[in-house]
């Protein structure tokens, strides 16, 4: 039962990180880390078509190897949260959903910033 699990769970955070792919708020990244963590647990068969793909395996064994994030993900992320923080502003978002983003954003964009490149 929990490998099922894990094998379900990998394959749905796949799915979601090809979605990230076309949508620029969805991000990549985070969802294919979850499916290699996913993978460890239940295939090592897909874990290693994901950490030996050619476009998503060098984040993530740079981030199981050093904890690092790539300057140009780095840019797109802190780039992508201050984008949606604005068009909420441009919106006329309710001022508590402004400082909700304020706040969780800016703590996802603190920690992005603190991983080495």
């Amino acid at each position: 039962m929990g490998k099922f699990f894990y094998l379900a769970l990998g394959w749905s955070a796949v799915a979601l990180g090809l979605l990230g792919v076309i949508l620029p708020v969805l991000p990549t990244t985070p969802f294919l880390l979850v499916a290699a963590f996913a993978f460890g647990n239940s295939s090592p068969r897909a874990r290693a078509w994901l950490i030996d793909h050619a476009h998503f395996g060098p984040a993530i064994r740079d981030w199981e190897e050093r904890g690092a994030i790539s300057r140009r993900a780095k840019t797109l992320a802190v780039s992508m949260m201050t984008l949606v923080l604005v068009v909420s502003l441009i919106l006329g978002a309710p001022w508590w959903v402004v400082l909700a983003q304020v706040l969780l954003m800016g703590a996802g964009a603190a920690f992005i910033l603190t991983r080495p490149d």
